[in-house]
């Protein structure tokens, strides 16, 4: 199983791998404002999601503060991989 950042064609995104099975977590996109960025959830929570944060490492961390990958089961001592993955072709 595993835990990382990959770009993307509009910023980057969380994803959880397991196997085949690939699972978009969340992602950041850079905007003339700063960075948005949203967490998954399986129901409506708007508290996921935030305009205009000031870096990408904020963003990157607001995604990771809500844990989206428990709700697919994964081990909670799982750690995000800090490097970002290119875009796999």
């Amino acid at each position: 199983m595993e835990l990382y950042w990959q770009e993307h064609r509009v910023g980057i995104r969380l994803i959880l791998k397991e196997g085949d099975q690939i699972v978009d977590l969340g992602g950041v996109r850079q905007t003339p404002r700063g960075f948005d960025a949203f967490a998954k959830t399986f129901g409506y929570e708007p508290g996921r999601a935030e305009k205009g944060i000031g870096s990408l490492l904020e963003a990157r961390d607001f995604v990771e503060s809500f844990t989206p990958w428990d709700l697919y089961g994964v081990d909670p001592s799982m750690e995000v991989e800090q490097d970002i993955r290119a875009i796999e072709t």
